[in-house]
């Protein structure tokens, strides 16, 4: 383990550009993982690290030992005093630890889109993509489409907010979503709004589905929307016009949970 004082020092400056630039990370193909839960995710899926850092208060926090210990002699150890590490962290209140990896590169090919999926169109929050890719999950849907506008998935933030999903699905970015579901063969739906749309609890969920949402605001783009096969809204008996695009997707993904049992 080497010991870091000074925010000149390469490492520090490394750091700091991964997690504050966009830019950084996909030049590099690296990104930074911040706290013990989801490092520890990480490694449960064989993620391997090329760096960890740890503040000076970080190290003497069991739950950080052990899993310095657990990523062993072949990944560098730095520790940082603890105003230099809330300088190269991304996050509000830094965990003390964090590790650096290298970005999945995944391409989307015709036998990943089977099953239930989530489709995301240019959803630029990044707390709302992170959460939708951690509800995602918990509802057991292992495939992320992400279109061209949305936040990069892989930035310090979203996987925060992601708590772990990232480890537990495929989460392909930039993808032509026409393309990628010219071949499948289960319901496409989009919450949209209309003579046509059928309310959600009303609507027959058995079998594969692939759920479109868009980001609040703008929705759904109109290439998106004419992929869809069914058109379904959320009943809100109360004064509100809209819900948080999380929030919606959480109802629907979890109506489809509920009625498959």
């Amino acid at each position: 383990m080497i010991a870091i004082q000074s925010r000149d020092n390469p490492l520090v400056k490394r750091i700091h550009a991964l997690s504050t630039s966009g830019r950084e990370r996909r030049k590099t193909g690296l990104t930074v993982l911040d706290g013990a839960h989801l490092m520890a995710a990480a490694l449960d899926a064989g993620i391997v690290f090329t760096q960890i850092v740890v503040s000076e208060t970080g190290l003497a926090r069991e739950e950080h030992q052990a899993l310095i210990a657990r990523v062993g002699a072949q990944c560098p150890v730095a520790c940082l005093p603890d105003p230099l590490f809330a300088h190269v962290s991304a996050v509000e209140s830094p965990s003390g630890l964090l590790a650096l990896m290298a970005m999945p590169a995944l391409d989307v090919s015709p036998a990943m889109v089977n099953g239930s999926l989530i489709v995301l169109d240019t959803v630029q929050d990044a707390g709302n993509l992170g959460t939708l890719l951690r509800t995602a999950s918990a509802a057991g849907i292992r495939l992320a489409l992400l279109t061209e506008g949305c936040a990069q998935a892989w930035s310090p933030r979203v996987l925060r907010a992601g708590m772990g999903a990232h480890f537990q699905m495929q989460v392909l970015e930039h993808v032509d979503v026409e393309t990628a579901l010219a071949g499948y063969t289960g319901r496409i739906a989009a919450t949209v709004l209309g003579a046509n749309s059928q309310s959600l609890f009303a609507l027959d969920l058995g079998g594969p589905t692939a759920w479109l949402f868009g980001a609040e605001g703008q929705g759904l783009s109109d290439a998106l929307k004419s992929l869809a096969t069914t058109h379904v809204h959320i009943p809100m008996p109360g004064q509100l016009e809209s819900l948080n695009v999380a929030a919606a997707a959480a109802i629907c993904l979890f109506e489809q949970v509920r009625q498959n049992g």
